[in-house]
């Protein structure tokens, strides 16, 4: 089997048997397609003819063309997991990547809003028109619950219990989970379905909770587009939609909300990735030391006299 068929049949694989999301298929896909074309300058077409320096050669010039870190180590993970695949299959025998290492992932903190910043985002003027309105249920949702943008854009009708204060979310890999929602994100996200929501709808069926101009589902670019304007409005430049899920987790961790409890609102697989956010900012740990500990501050030493 040539190695085109063969990466057909692995993505094929994550798609239907694994059930990876259809963002993670492209992106291994195009990961991929840029490895096969890596092999074939190098005359290899074949599984069997891979060797280890070619693919070490491969990831080092991911590396000098500037790709960022992460990119590089989806790219690694995608070629693990094909090499993989085919012996399971028994498309070839040889692994040469059976222990090639993940290049190290440098650790770095996410962006953050301060309370003020959020307050001047979600308190500004929305008009009242669908769309305004719809926007201000977007951006009070993705602070509001900790949503992907993904998430948010595939959030259906029949996934919202306001009234039991809950979103039902798929996250990566389709993993289900419950979210709260409660105060102003439940009363935008209320006040845009009932009233805002039938008025984008129009004739065009869609079960979407969020929808375009159009009646369609909002697609995951308008999201970024809603985040920047609004964003710019409140003085923030820049904003972005991961950048709501983020401060939402920070605050959260910030207000004394228990890390594991967060991990699980936010769907990470791995607790260390939430730890990350307890590593933004210092201040409230200090604050809480000092109000708890009895030996925190200077205690007065007495005097001797002799």
């Amino acid at each position: 089997m040539d190695l085109t068929r063969a990466t057909r049949e692995y993505l094929d694989y994550l798609a239907i048997e694994r059930g990876s999301s259809s963002n993670t298929v492209e992106a291994y896909g195009h990961d991929l397609a840029r490895y096969l074309a890596y092999l074939a300058d190098e005359g290899v077409f074949a599984p069997e003819d891979i060797t280890r320096p070619l693919i070490e050669s491969h990831i080092s010039a991911l590396v000098d063309v500037g790709l960022a870190p992460t990119t590089v180590e989806r790219a690694v993970s995608a070629i693990k997991g094909f090499h993989r695949f085919m012996v399971a299959e028994q498309i070839c025998t040889a692994h040469p990547t059976a222990d090639l290492p993940l290049p190290a992932k440098p650790k770095h903190l996410p962006d953050v809003l301060s309370i003020d910043e959020v307050r001047a985002l979600l308190d500004q003027t929305f008009r009242d028109t669908a769309l305004d309105q719809r926007d201000r249920a977007i951006l009070e949702v993705l602070y509001g619950c900790g949503l992907r943008v993904s998430e948010l854009c595939g959030l259906d009708q029949r996934e919202v219990y306001l009234d039991d204060e809950m979103l039902r979310v798929f996250g990566k890999g389709s993993k289900e989970r419950v979210v709260p929602i409660m105060g102003s994100a439940a009363q935008a996200l209320g006040g845009y379905l009932v009233r805002w929501r039938p008025q984008l709808a129009k004739a065009k069926p869609s079960n979407a909770v969020f929808l375009n101009a159009r009646g369609g589902r909002i697609s995951r670019q308008s999201v970024h587009a809603i985040c920047a304007r609004y964003g710019r409005l409140a003085g923030i430049e820049g904003l972005h939609p991961h950048t709501l899920r983020h401060s939402f987790a920070t605050h959260m961790l910030e207000g004394g909300a228990d890390l594991r409890i967060v991990q699980e609102i936010l769907g990470h697989a791995n607790i260390a990735t939430t730890q990350l956010y307890t590593h933004i900012d210092r201040t409230h740990v200090r604050m809480a030391y000092l109000a708890a500990h009895p030996r925190a501050h200077m205690q007065e030493v007495p005097v001797s006299v002799d």
